[in-house]
C-alpha cells in the first residue's frame, strides 16, 4: 500500500495537479483531494489505491519504504510528465 504523503510527494516530484494524476489514474479528482488529506494508508478501495499507483509508477515515480517503515518517493529513468 501506499500513504496519502507518498500520494503528494509523487505529484510534486512529477509536477502533477490533482488533474493531472486525476486523468493519468482514472480516478475521480475529488476522490484524489480526499485521499491526500488522509493520514497515512487513505482509506478507500484497494483498486483506487492501486489505479494512482500504477499512474505514478508509469510516469516514473518509484514507492520506496513501507507505511509502517520509512515510507517514500523518488524519480527514476525516464519520467512521463507534464
Amino acid at each position: 500500500m501506499i500513504t496519502s504523503a507518498q500520494i503528494r510527494a509523487a505529484r510534486a516530484l512529477l509536477r502533477w495537479s490533482a488533474s493531472d494524476l486525476s486523468a493519468a489514474s482514472r480516478v475521480g479528482t475529488a476522490t484524489l483531494q480526499r485521499m491526500e488529506v488522509m493520514e497515512g494508508v487513505p482509506a478507500g478501495q484497494v483498486r483506487t489505491l492501486q489505479a494512482i499507483k500504477m499512474a505514478l509508477e508509469a510516469a516514473g515515480v518509484e514507492f520506496v519504504g513501507t507505511p509502517e517503515d520509512r515510507p517514500g518517493v523518488r524519480l527514476v529513468g525516464n519520467t512521463k510528465h507534464n
